[in-house]
Parts: structure tokens; C-alpha cells; sequence
């Protein structure tokens, strides 16, 4: 009987989560014609006030090895009305820019990925909603943890 009843308790838990996700996903309408959608569902973490995710918005181009890129463009950060659960939005990805080191002409392109430019923007990490970012089609997504130590350091008066 006590077996049986968790067995039951653990089913409930295990398709109300599965729910909680699929509910959380009829807030974020699908992308707008010329965008895409790309959506992460971040795995819960012991203590996720440590945590903070990078967005990477950019395309992978050939450019040469020795300059840095960039593309203009900004992230909007969207709330969504009668919800109230924020959406990122990158309404188009500007032009390419970099710096302008002479390099040889006739040295071989290499691919690599381009983000926007600018300070990086930091998200709070919440496993119990999905990240949504919508971006123009052709554009990717990628992201990256950032993690803190437990402890606080102190700093002595100076």
C-alpha cells in the first residue's frame, strides 16, 4: 500500500512538472514571420542565486584570424503582458564591424562566430521557466554559465 501510494505521488510530481513546462510555453507566442524562436530550459541547480547565463547572439562568418568582430544590435528584454515572464528580442542584427589590423590579403579565411557587440548581458538563472529569445531567421543562439563562488571574499579598509 505504501509502496503503491508513492509510486502514485511520484507520477503526479513527475507529469505536473511536465505540465508546468508545456503551460509555461503557451505564453511565449511562435516567432513572427522572418524570426525564429529558440527556447532553453535551464536543469534546476542546488543553488541557482550563484548562477547567471550569458546570451550569445551572432552568426558564424569567414573573416580573417587576426581582427575582432562584431555585429551591431541590442537585446531587448520583453515582458510578456498577462503573464509576466520576460522574453529577449533581437529585432535584426546590424552590420559587421572590427577592428582594422593589416593582415595579408592573401591569407586563408577562417569561420568563426560573431556575437553582438557591447557589454555582455547577464541573466538570472530560474530553471522553473524557460528562456525564450527570438532573433531574425539566420541568426544563432548559443549561451554560456556563469558561475560564483559560495563564499563572499571581504575587502579590508583602506
Amino acid at each position: 500500500m505504501r509502496k503503491g501510494l508513492c509510486v502514485l505521488l511520484l507520477s503526479l510530481f513527475v507529469l505536473s512538472k511536465t505540465g508546468d513546462a508545456e503551460d509555461n510555453m503557451k505564453a511565449f507566442p511562435p516567432a513572427d514571420e522572418g524570426m525564429s524562436r529558440f527556447v532553453l530550459q535551464l536543469p534546476e541547480q542546488a543553488d541557482e542565486t550563484l548562477i547567471k547565463v550569458q546570451l550569445l547572439i551572432g552568426k558564424t562568418v569567414q573573416t580573417d584570424e587576426r581582427n575582432r568582430y562584431f555585429f551591431g544590435g541590442k537585446i531587448n528584454e520583453e515582458t510578456i503582458q498577462g503573464w509576466g515572464f520576460p522574453r529577449f528580442v533581437v529585432k535584426e542584427l546590424g552590420p559587421m564591424a572590427g577592428t582594422l589590423m593589416a593582415i595579408d590579403p592573401q591569407a586563408p579565411k577562417v569561420s568563426r562566430f560573431v556575437t553582438l557587440g557591447g557589454e555582455p548581458l547577464l541573466i538570472r538563472y530560474n530553471s522553473r521557466l524557460p528562456l525564450v529569445v527570438y532573433v531574425p531567421n539566420g541568426v544563432e543562439v548559443r549561451y554560456r554559465l556563469w558561475k560564483a563562488e559560495p563564499e563572499a571574499k571581504v575587502i579590508e579598509k583602506g
